[in-house]
């Protein structure tokens, strides 16, 4: 079973995860149409890119699913990454994937048949789980039933565990795009500036997302919780200078992010007190 759906991921010096990510990939119940794998001007030497090579070779006779690379000049970050995936892609439907994270087996079966029986929702998002680093993928017993929320403006500024970047299908034919000027919090402002744009977006109560890294302060651009709460200020400003959100989506919005900010240092101070902790009991 094949779906009109594009698989962007974005990857950067990433030669030791993008495989698990890959075949999560290619081990769906409904294959995409196509994966689009952007190498983002690694700087490990070209073994990001052989690695993605290989993975292309290893796949081309197995499936009627077509792996495209993308291989840029500079970096540019995730945004410039995702959007020329997002240029190329040739399916009505992009789903994005990170290249350190991986999906639920029934993740495009589910999400895409939800989007195919409801046309007017242009953007899906769905639970996620989070896992540790050298835990081997596992295929997870879904529930029989689950619910659907359908996500406002309000409910999107209020309740930051939406639209974790990984989870999201949008349609292609969106025309709002990542904003590339931004290397922190660009993603939660395109999903905040797509539906203030009046477009329907909906959440699938599944876990169908595995990630092997706290959604923050763990690694990556994510470890930095300061930037990462500046670009969030900034989209708000910026949505707001946009006429997109008004003056008190703009206040309560901004507030509540400091509020999270400070909660989410706390909780982020804690767990890398008890690593390091841990660290020093295990050399003992």
């Amino acid at each position: 079973m094949y779906v009109p759906v594009s698989v962007v991921v974005p990857c950067y010096c990433c030669e030791d995860t993008i495989e698990r990510a890959v075949v999560s990939v290619m081990s769906q119940t409904a294959l995409p149409a196509e994966v689009i794998l952007v190498d983002d001007a690694s700087t490990d030497h070209g073994r990001t890119l052989s690695k993605l090579q290989e993975l292309q070779e290893r796949f081309r006779d197995k499936t009627h699913t077509h792996i495209e690379i993308i291989a840029l000049k500079n970096n540019g970050g995730p945004s410039v990454a995702r959007n020329a995936g997002w240029e190329t892609a040739t399916q009505p439907y992009i789903a994005f994937l990170d290249a350190d994270d991986a999906w639920h087996p029934q993740k495009l079966e589910i999400q895409y048949g939800y989007m195919c029986n409801f046309p007017d929702v242009v953007m899906t998002g769905h639970d996620w789980i989070v896992r540790r680093r050298d835990d081997s993928f596992v295929d997870d017993i879904l529930p029989q039933k689950w619910k659907i929320k359908y996500i406002s403006k309000w409910r999107f500024i209020l309740i930051s565990k939406y639209f974790i970047t990984p989870t999201v299908m949008v349609k292609r034919s969106v025309v709002h795009r990542f904003p590339c000027d931004l290397r922190y919090a660009e993603d939660r402002f395109l999903w905040l500036e797509i539906i203030s744009d009046n477009n329907k977006a909906a959440y699938i109560d599944l876990p169908l997302t595995y990630l092997f890294k706290a959604p923050y302060g763990d690694a990556g651009l994510t470890r930095n919780i300061f930037a990462m709460e500046k670009g969030e200020l900034v989209g708000f400003t910026r949505l707001y200078d946009m006429k997109l959100i008004n003056l008190i989506e703009f206040t309560i919005g901004f507030s509540f992010s400091l509020i999270k900010f400070i909660r989410r240092f706390v909780k982020v101070t804690i767990r890398r007190i008890s690593n390091t902790s841990w660290s020093h009991i295990e050399s003992f």
